[in-house]
């Protein structure tokens, strides 16, 4: 398994990264403008509107036979995998003529949805126009996105899919104090969870994502659950034979904008597409199950009492008045010893200071 050098991907990401997206509140008005600045052999060409008409766009690169599909922002508040899409675009463009980008392009033929779902990005919102979850409409396909997704999927017939997506920032790693900054799966394709050949392969390029990124970031790397979701657009696509390997972008320490995860996001599906690029042999998977599982035991402040009465609060995101905001609400009032706050502060005579 060979893994690309990260203290050269470090040396040059601030040189990649789009900045001019930034932050979690990312909508086509921010993207579009940066369609006509990519890579000459980069193609951009619609794939169709939503339902409240927005441009759905696709972008095509690479001439090899492995089949990627790659698409983020399928849920319209998780914007961390479409940051990290165009950092990766960046990469090809600027680095069109390294080893990476040329093993990846000769081998590879990639079809990437920067933003599937624009109505729901804009109004900041998990579900689209019509309040169809588009990440539960695999089997219905009520909305015009998932269609598109489907049929596009039907057209391209991908060996690979990338479905990328933001978790919330109640994940820890299992068995460490640490948020789950980087969470990976391959989705069941059946109630049971049997080992197809399918989910091994997807397991087997995770290996490899996995294996870089404990380089950079040890211990912030979980395994979401791999719960059967019969609607689901992963396990419907795995269960087709279309490999999906599903990237959750989480919490890095004061990184609520997610701009450090953007980066980690990226590295991560560089590592994806070139072990795919080089490798014929995806049947070794055990180390799959030596990442942690995910765990529900973070809030993002907790206020710990003496008497063992804490509070905890989460950021609640919105978009108020054309801007985002993010105000915390109080959720739970209970023993919290054995939670986590991403901020802590403790009650000593009745003031607060920091922990």
């Amino acid at each position: 398994m060979k893994i690309i050098d990260v203290k050269t991907l470090e040396k040059v990401y601030s040189e990649i990264k789009e900045k001019s997206i930034h932050g979690k509140w990312i909508t086509l008005k921010d993207i579009a403008p940066l369609y006509a600045s990519l890579a000459e052999n980069i193609k951009v060409s619609l794939l169709g509107v939503s339902e409240e008409k927005r441009e759905i766009y696709k972008l095509s690169v690479g001439s090899g036979e492995k089949r990627i599909l790659i698409w983020s922002q399928m849920h319209g508040n998780e914007s961390t995998g479409t940051k990290a899409v165009f950092d990766l675009l960046n990469y090809i463009k600027t680095f069109g003529n390294n080893q990476i980008i040329e093993t990846i392009l000769n081998n590879c033929t990639i079809v990437i949805v920067p933003m599937l779902n624009p109505d729901g990005s804009l109004a900041y919102t998990r579900v689209n126009a019509k309040g169809v979850d588009l990440n539960r409409d695999a089997v219905d396909l009520k909305a015009k996105e998932s269609k598109l997704l489907r049929d596009l999927l039907n057209e391209f017939n991908p060996h690979f899919c990338f479905n990328l997506h933001d978790q919330r920032t109640i994940f820890g790693v299992e068995g460490t104090t640490n948020p789950a900054t980087i969470s990976f799966l391959a989705p069941s394709e059946e109630i049971t969870r049997k080992l197809t050949s399918g989910r091994i392969a997807t397991m087997n390029v995770i290996i490899a994502m996995n294996t870089l990124l404990q380089q950079i970031i040890p211990d912030h790397i979980g395994r979401y659950t791999d719960e059967f979701y019969p609607t689901a657009t992963g396990d419907n696509f795995q269960k087709l034979g279309h490999n999906t390997i599903l990237i959750e972008a989480g919490h890095y320490p004061n990184d609520y904008d997610r701009e450090e995860v953007r980066k980690f996001n990226f590295y991560a599906l560089l590592q994806g597409l070139y072990h795919i690029a080089i490798s014929n042999d995806f049947s070794e998977y055990q180390d799959y199950f030596n990442i942690p599982n995910n765990s529900k035991n973070f809030f993002d402040v907790i206020h710990r009492n003496e008497d063992g009465v804490d509070i905890a609060y989460q950021y609640v995101d919105k978009i108020i008045d054309n801007q985002f905001t993010s105000t915390l609400v109080k959720q739970e009032i209970a023993d919290l010893s054995n939670h986590i706050g991403h901020t802590e502060n403790v009650f000593v005579n009745k003031k607060i200071k920091d922990s």
